[in-house]
């Protein structure tokens, strides 16, 4: 048992929950999930959450805690997450994070914006406001409210300009307020030993249209059309998780099975692409694999040796 805390980021098909299972055995661990997709329990498959194969090699946390009609948000997730974590230590076991949601990871690394977690109705009530004067009228309504915030932003920022008004609304403090306050520490850096698998884009690609294919196979389709019959929001994260609304379009006769697939695919490697990025200029590495992750012991062994 290591008294670090391990994490492991990458992007999206790069074979970080294998390396994060090999570590767990090697070092009595439990991994511990910071994927904002595989929190969902509806998605299984087109999430890549751990099998029950998976689970039965080592204990897994904060995998499948939500239903699909549930918004599941940081806040919550980085507080749970560090209390699975105080408590694999006290249990005398190493703490794998493993996930490619960046800000999940960042906020463990570095901290949580104490600004509180905006309700449904205000969120809801800032769009209907957007449809009815516009993205300028809530633009010009934020230079009211916060002419600082209003400044850094463009007028065509949509998600932070809703934000910014969100968060007056719910709080009556502005967003120029907020981020004066300190944040909240979870962790030091010195406890942690941060893991980076970043592989070739082409390799990559390869690996997320093979897995693709499996989940087709597994079963993809059938996840789609059970949260089709439950009638969910589309703006629901679960609804937005990589394959969802793709094979969506396929079930309700908008495209063929075909299109539907190919389109999965682009947008996955989209995704990955963007997590790449995030992570090349956010995330400091100890260690940084430069492959897909495939058992390679020699990795395991180097990460061991400076625990």
């Amino acid at each position: 048992m290591s008294s670090k805390i391990i994490i492991i980021a990458g992007p999206t098909a790069s074979g970080k929950s294998g390396l994060a299972i090999q570590l767990a055995e090697r070092l009595n661990g439990v991994v511990i999930n910071a994927d904002s997709m595989q929190v969902y329990k509806d998605i299984p498959i087109l999430a890549a959450a751990p099998t029950n194969e998976d689970i039965k090699r080592v204990p897994h946390k904060l995998y499948g805690i939500y239903d699909a009609s549930v918004r599941g948000n940081m806040v919550e997730w980085a507080n749970r997450a560090a209390d699975e974590i105080n408590l694999a230590r006290q249990k005398k076991l190493t703490p794998i994070v493993v996930g490619g949601t960046g800000m999940y990871i960042e906020t463990l690394e570095k901290g949580l914006t104490p600004i509180p977690e905006t309700p449904e109705e205000i969120r809801s009530s800032i769009r209907k406001k957007e449809k009815e004067i516009g993205l300028e009228g809530l633009y010009e309504e934020l230079k009211q409210i916060d002419k600082d915030t209003a400044s850094r932003l463009s007028p065509n920022d949509t998600t932070r300009i809703r934000r910014a008004l969100e968060v007056w609304y719910h709080t009556k403090k502005n967003m120029t307020y907020w981020q004066q306050v300190p944040l909240k520490r979870f962790f030091e850096p010195a406890e942690l030993t941060k893991i980076y698998i970043n592989p070739p884009r082409e390799a990559l690609d390869i690996r997320a249209r093979i897995r693709f294919d499996m989940m087709m196979k597994n079963g993809a389709l059938k996840e789609v059309e059970n949260l089709i019959e439950r009638n969910l929001s589309d703006s629901l994260p679960a609804m937005r998780a990589l394959g969802v609304q793709e094979l969506k379009a396929y079930i309700t006769k908008k495209c063929l099975l075909n299109e539907a697939i190919e389109l999965a695919k682009l947008h996955t490697r989209q995704y990955a692409k963007r997590q790449c990025t995030w992570f090349n200029n956010r995330f400091a590495a100890d260690f940084c694999y430069k492959l897909c992750y495939n058992e390679d012991k020699n990795f395991v062994d180097d990460i061991e040796k400076t625990l």
